[in-house]
């Protein structure tokens, strides 16, 4: 019979306040930066703000959505985020399947999953990659952005132990039907691998949404950044010449407010999604279970 000692309701309720402590920490940020978007300039300037907005107006977000840069920059993030997360999953799925095959049907196998896994561990460096997108001619291109992160080996190692996870005897079946190994794949491994797949799109939309230093490194025209890059440069760089508001906008807000408002509004897509997901990483992120 199950017993609850009195060390094991201590540390219950530890667990409790430990975990309630670390929400807060996420959460309260979360909160004030909201709180100033909506706040007044003067409240906002003189940092009056808490948690709370401080004589509300929705000004600095009326000016952010007006902003023509910004927009921009979303619209670019978005293609971005959907092109490249179908392009690399796409690329993922693909080099799993086969490299989740053994050794008698797939020679040279472990050769390429080696190749993967050096890449993983050395690359040419930052100069010769520069050098190569100027050779190819994807400065200032949206596949600059797509396709030198396209083949995440993270991502091909976790899939193909989910894929290798799967039993022979679906496969044998599928073959002995007259099935391909495209048929085979999207009729029989996807459909038992979702929670897996579902779960490395997640990172792999988290990971192109957030990404800002390849936009500035690639993108010469600030007209072309992503979303991440236009807060990286008017949050840390402070260089409000080329992707803020325009000063006359400025007259009647804080820059605080619209700070803010821009840094809200681009994880807000983030948030949305994120809950929707959420359920998958339970399953997803144990690669390797029995699934017969």
């Amino acid at each position: 019979m199950y017993h609850k000692t009195k060390s094991y309701r201590i540390f219950t309720v530890f667990n409790y306040i430990f975990m309630i402590a670390i929400s807060a920490l996420c959460v309260i940020p979360l909160i004030h930066v909201l709180a100033v978007s909506f706040s007044g300039k003067s409240a906002a300037n003189a940092n009056l703000v808490g948690l709370w907005p401080v004589d509300f107006t929705l000004d600095a977000y009326t000016k952010t959505v007006a902003n023509e840069n910004f927009i921009r920059s979303i619209w670019v993030t978005l293609q971005r985020t959907v092109l490249g997360t179908a392009f690399s999953m796409g690329v993922v799925i693909l080099a799993a399947y086969a490299l989740s095959k053994e050794n008698a049907r797939f020679r040279r196998r472990n050769l390429y999953i080696w190749l993967l896994v050096f890449t993983m561990l050395f690359s040419g460096g930052l100069v010769p990659m520069y050098i190569l997108i100027q050779k190819l001619h994807l400065m200032n291109s949206i596949w600059v952005l797509i396709l030198p992160g396209a083949v995440s080996v993270w991502n091909i190692i976790l899939l193909l132990n989910f894929f290798r996870a799967v039993p022979k005897e679906m496969e044998e079946a599928a073959f002995i039907d007259g099935a391909g190994h495209f048929r085979t794949l999207f009729s029989v491994y996807l459909p038992v691998s979702m929670p897996a797949i579902a779960t490395l799109s997640l990172f792999t939309i988290v990971g192109h949404w957030n990404s800002w230093f390849d936009g500035l490194l690639y993108m010469t025209d600030h007209r072309n950044y992503p979303l991440a890059t236009f807060l990286q440069s008017v949050i840390v760089q402070q260089d409000f010449s080329k992707v803020t508001v325009r000063p006359e906008d400025l007259e009647n807000i804080s820059q605080r407010t619209v700070k803010a408002a821009q840094i809200f509004i681009g994880m807000a897509p983030i948030l949305i999604v994120y809950p929707f997901l959420q359920r998958f990483f339970v399953k997803g992120i144990v690669l390797g279970a029995v699934k017969e």
